[in-house]
């Protein structure tokens, strides 16, 4: 009996070139918007835990979303904000219950210029001089015995996402804005950094948008260059799955996260953690057996007690 043909799978929708791209020369506003009309559902409930000016949301519809706007200065809320507005909150320990938010927007400074012990010696003199405006509070930050200059930066990323994964509802999204810098003449991908380090969190990296700057970056004074200037940056957008949260996977965000990771994670139904590779399920480390003796025959045994060989009887 002869196959029948198989009927043709309809597809629906319609053809288009009016897309979201993944890279485009243009402002913050310009993209962010975009981000959220393809990321973040309407009438979804957002903090912006570092609102600044609130540059993202000039080109975003008015009331399409719940936004809780907040900074950690302690200045009032910009004149043309619409939001509610909370001054004094630090996006490292938010303000908010577990599974509380639909969307979080994080924009810290992510130039290591500004984790400098004194105000004179912070970054955002010369070419930096409108990103010091917009982001930097102006004040210093006293590193003490923790992180300095770019690891510092990083150690920032990586506390507010972990209180982001604290906040967000299962299923939320994370947009993180940074920037890739030079610091002590090494290159530092901080996009890569952030990925890998929210991935053992164990967010989901959905996408990754680049920014490109309309006009050209300047120095003031430099001898040689040795690395490509910066002139783009970087939106990522991470979810936190459906489902239990899983542990995470090296020391470093073991650390940071520290004992908060592990009482949410009990809170949440999540039962107590797994036990480490050399610890059983009590909490002590197991008992460590030399597999060459233990192989070894029972005369060796014997040999050892009496102090000498022992002594081979032949038949």
């Amino acid at each position: 009996m002869p196959d029948r043909p198989r009927a043709k799978r309809r597809q629906s929708g319609t053809s288009t070139s009016n897309l979201i791209h993944s890279a485009r020369v243009g402002e913050n506003a310009e993209l962010f918007a975009d981000i959220v009309q393809l990321h973040v559902d309407e009438g979804a409930t957002v903090a912006d835990v570092t609102f600044g000016r609130g540059v993202f949301w000039r080109r975003v519809p008015a009331g399409r979303y719940q936004v809780i706007a907040s900074d950690i200065a302690s200045n009032d809320a910009p004149p043309d904000c619409s939001f509610e507005y909370r001054s004094r909150v630090d996006c490292r320990d938010l303000p908010y219950a577990d599974g509380s938010m639909d969307c979080i927007v994080l924009d810290p400074p992510y130039m290591e210029g500004f984790y400098r012990r004194s105000a004179v010696h912070l970054a955002g003199s010369g070419s930096h001089a409108n990103f010091r405006n917009a982001y930097s509070t102006g004040e210093a930050n006293a590193a003490g015995d923790g992180p300095k200059w770019h690891d510092a930066v990083f150690e920032l990323y990586l506390r507010a996402g972990v209180e982001a994964w604290r906040v967000l509802k299962p299923g939320g999204v994370l947009i993180v804005k940074c920037q890739d810098e030079v610091s002590a003449n090494q290159q530092r991908l901080t996009h890569v950094e952030i990925i890998t380090a929210y991935e053992d969190l164990g967010f989901y990296t959905k996408d990754l948008f680049v920014l490109v700057r309309s006009n050209a970056p300047g120095v003031s004074r430099i001898v040689k260059q040795v690395h490509a200037r910066k002139n783009h940056s970087f939106f990522l957008v991470f979810v936190r799955p459906l489902g239990r949260r899983r542990r995470p996977r090296n020391a470093r965000c073991a650390r940071t996260g520290g004992e908060r990771s592990d009482r949410d994670g009990a809170s949440r139904g999540g039962g107590s953690p797994t036990p480490e590779k050399n610890e059983t399920k009590t909490g002590r480390p197991k008992k460590v057996v030399n597999k060459v003796t233990a192989k070894r025959p029972a005369a060796n045994k014997t040999a050892q007690r009496k102090g000498g060989p022992k002594r081979q009887i032949r038949p």
